[in-house]
């Protein structure tokens, strides 16, 4: 098999686990080997809380580490911090955050990175949200090369296909080898989900696809096919579906999240899933679909209130993690402890910390931050 043989498999590999979750760690072992890590993850941070979330990994890490950095970690990670203004798909390693000199003095590095003899860590982030970031990450331990142009490159071009499996993934809910429920399946979710064609005819849809063409509001039917409101959104629908009769590989990053206006100015989006290759080829044989379509409401991305103060006062990741820390509560000697580095450091920050916030104390920096409070929460 050569080498975009092997890729083409890897990205069907990818969305087959969109609609079979027991998949995911075959297709990170395939992500980890493409990149040349040693594992591989996808997982979510609270943005509020510091705390994180294992959805899926390969086993390539110890279980026992990979607990601990939820259990205790997560809350000195120095990444922690940064995922929140990282961009979408776009690879983001250790030196991108902190300079490395500076991390391998952290605790964080002493007493997780170096006993699992890790190097560094490749991330990007698939979805944001008020709450949270999800991540996809690919780790490197010492006897692999670091991190380079290459492999930002192949991260970079496998982020939108994982970002688009694991956000078909939360909307459905089948076993792809039980084709003949896959009618039941659909009717289950509460997008508007349409079985597409070439042509971008409708050869099936659920109750709540049936509800979306009956009103015309989102999109409608024309001739059989399933077209937008307006020449430029069927235009993108359908150059999409036309790709995925082509293969896994040919839809790209295209159709990740189309986007679509109702009539009364609502905002949805439309995600595609390819059906003709890997263990989705039969569910869609079943219906002679080459694509699912999902159309859903879209959801305001507003910042959370640590990016809000982050971007309001013009803090650096490392400024943001100490204000954090404070308001946690505790001196200087008990932050230095929490975020593994030395109090001189926290002081450092501290000090900025107060200029650009124009407080003099550590008490005025709680009251700051609780200032931008969602009042309902809690």
């Amino acid at each position: 098999m050569d080498n975009d043989e092997r890729l083409s498999a890897l990205i069907g590999d990818i969305y087959d686990a969109a609609i079979d979750p027991s998949l995911w760690p075959v297709a990170l072992v395939g992500i980890r080997e493409h990149l040349g890590g040693c594992a591989a993850a996808i997982y979510a941070k609270d943005a509020g809380n510091r705390t994180g979330n294992l959805y899926y990994d390969d086993g390539g890490l110890d279980p026992k580490f990979v607990q601990l950095y939820f259990d205790r970690y997560v809350k000195l990670d120095p990444a922690t911090t940064r995922h929140y203004f990282a961009e979408i798909d776009e690879p983001t390693a250790t030196d991108d955050i902190i300079p490395y000199e500076e991390f391998v003095q952290t605790r964080f590095y002493r007493e997780w990175v170096l006993p699992q003899n890790l190097l560094d860590h490749l991330t990007t982030v698939i979805e944001k949200s008020v709450a949270s970031v999800a991540l996809f990450g690919v780790f490197l331990n010492r006897a692999q090369p670091p991190v380079d142009d290459e492999m930002r490159r192949r991260m970079r071009y496998l982020a939108p296909h994982v970002r688009r499996a694991t956000t078909i993934g939360k909307l459905i809910d089948w076993n792809a080898s039980e084709s003949a429920a896959l009618s039941d399946a659909l009717d289950g979710i509460g997008a508007g989900t349409f079985l597409v064609d070439a042509r971008s005819r409708i050869v099936h849809t659920n109750t709540a696809g049936y509800a979306m063409l009956e009103t015309g509001r989102v999109v409608r039917a024309t001739d059989g096919r399933l077209v937008g409101l307006n020449p430029e959104a069927s235009r993108a629908l359908h150059d999409v579906i036309l790709a995925s009769g082509r293969g896994d590989a040919s839809v790209g990053t295209a159709g990740i999240a189309i986007p679509l206006q109702s009539t009364d100015g609502d905002n949805y989006v439309a995600h595609l899933l390819p059906l003709t290759s890997g263990a989705r080829r039969r569910a869609g044989a079943t219906y002679a679909a080459v694509a699912a379509v999902f159309v859903r409401k879209a959801v305001l991305e507003t910042p959370s209130p640590p990016e809000i103060i982050a971007r309001t006062y013009g803090l650096t990741p490392s400024e943001l993690r100490v204000l954090l820390a404070v308001v946690e509560g505790g001196g200087v000697a008990k932050v230095a402890a929490a975020l593994g580095v030395g109090e001189t450091t926290v002081r450092f920050h501290l000090r900025r910390l107060f200029e650009k916030t124009d407080t003099h104390r550590q008490a005025d920096l709680i009251k700051l931050v609780a200032g931008f409070a969602n009042p309902f929460s809690g």
